[in-house]
């Protein structure tokens, strides 16, 4: 075990000593010296001698008797300076009895490391965004601010007039029920003219192209068995075929322009009524007219303007054959002008009599304020017993 220290034997080891009037001296005599000898420790009335406050001592003043040091009376009691208690436990260094051999020292705890802080700088950044609550996480400031505070616990039933408030809010005010009914025909006014648009722009050229072939294949069919005859037909029948080689048209003529029963049946109609009747294509001289649509229900005559002097137009009747060359175009004219049917039409370029044709059909597209007319001029006439024409051979 560790020693205690000796105490010093002698003043000397200060320089001087301490004479009457010193705290560590009697009064009016010569004090004990600073390194007077103490007596053996544990004796009693000493340092670790006894109890302290010994019963032989009247009133056991703990920082020293009459006379002695730090008492207030000079030269009573005993001359010896004489310390407060001390604790010895705590005095006396601890007892390390294994000082005495070698150890093993106590292994210590390991610190537990977050997986972030097993790797490296921006691993331990990562981890920090994320208890940060930058991904995801907290929330930030304004939205803590913001958010409506959190009631645990059960809560007070609401009284009759807070719950009749909160019911008020709840229901729409007049000009939100307003707004929402406007909204609603809105979709409802857009959804129907989706739908109408749909249908003029695609069904009606699926229904009249559809009728349309079916009217051509009964008049191949008709004219193979010998059912029908040249001569006056009814307004709606049909009687030739009409081929656009250059547009890949070829679509039923039909006696008349009405729109029920021919043009939105996807068929192109004769003029021959009134004072709009035209000539027949085996007439020797006249125009023979046509009306088709440029848009929706089949949609025949939508390209007419790409057309070019010289290219073909051919009429196919039941025994013939006729071809014309396209002469002329005129791109605009009022729906009034029916001087483009004469037989001479006007603005065709035509000077004389002649075997014309003229097409007729709505411009702009998708409109009706004007018509757009092209002209063609017979170029032969070929008998169906020799053949198709060259024109829609090639």
């Amino acid at each position: 075990m560790t020693a205690l220290r000796p105490e010093r034997e002698s003043g000397a080891g200060r320089g001087e000593s301490f004479t009457g009037g010193s705290s560590y001296g009697t009064g009016g005599e010569q004090g004990t010296s600073y390194g007077q000898q103490l007596p053996p420790y544990g004796a009693p009335g000493t340092l670790g001698g006894g109890d302290w406050y010994d019963t032989t001592r009247q009133g056991a003043y703990p920082y020293g008797g009459p006379g002695s040091a730090g008492s207030g009376a000079a030269g009573a009691g005993d001359s010896t300076a004489y310390l407060p208690p001390v604790d010895e436990d705590a005095y006396l260094p601890p007892v390390d009895e294994e000082t005495m051999a070698l150890r093993i020292p106590d292994p210590q705890p390991q610190r537990r490391e977050s997986p972030a802080a097993a790797g490296g700088r921006a691993d331990r950044r990562k981890a920090a965004k994320r208890r940060q609550g930058r991904r995801g996480g907290a929330n930030s400031p304004s939205e803590v601010r913001d958010a409506p505070p959190v009631r645990s616990g059960p809560q007070a039933p609401l009284s009759r007039v807070e719950a009749r408030r909160r019911a008020r809010e709840r229901k729409a005010s007049p000009a939100v029920v307003a707004s929402r009914g406007i909204g609603e025909v809105f979709i409802t006014c857009g959804v129907l003219m989706l739908l109408f648009v749909t249908y003029q722009l695609w069904w009606t050229n699926v229904r009249a192209q559809a009728q349309a072939g079916r009217e051509a294949s009964d008049l191949q069919s008709d004219w193979a068995n010998g059912e029908r005859k040249p001569g006056a037909f009814e307004p709606g029948q049909g009687f030739a075929l009409l081929h656009i080689p250059r547009l890949d048209v070829v679509v039923p003529i039909a006696e008349g322009i009405d729109s029920k029963k021919v043009l939105d049946r996807g068929m192109v109609g004769h003029y021959a009524e009134g004072a709009l009747k035209t000539a027949m294509p085996d007439d020797k001289e006249g125009n023979f007219g046509v009306a088709g649509h440029r848009n929706t229900h089949g949609e025949p005559f939508r390209y007419i303007n790409r057309l070019e002097p010289g290219d073909p137009i051919v009429v196919e009747t039941q025994d013939t054959y006729f071809v014309y060359k396209m002469a002329s175009i005129l791109p605009v004219t009022p729906p009034s002008n029916v001087s483009v049917l004469e037989p001479v039409p006007k603005e065709s370029g035509f000077t004389g009599p002649g075997r014309y044709i003229t097409l007729t059909t709505c411009t702009p597209e998708f409109t009706s304020k004007y018509r757009m007319i092209v002209w063609g001029k017979m170029d032969e006439e070929r008998p169906r017993s020799k053949g198709k024409p060259d024109a829609l051979v090639s």
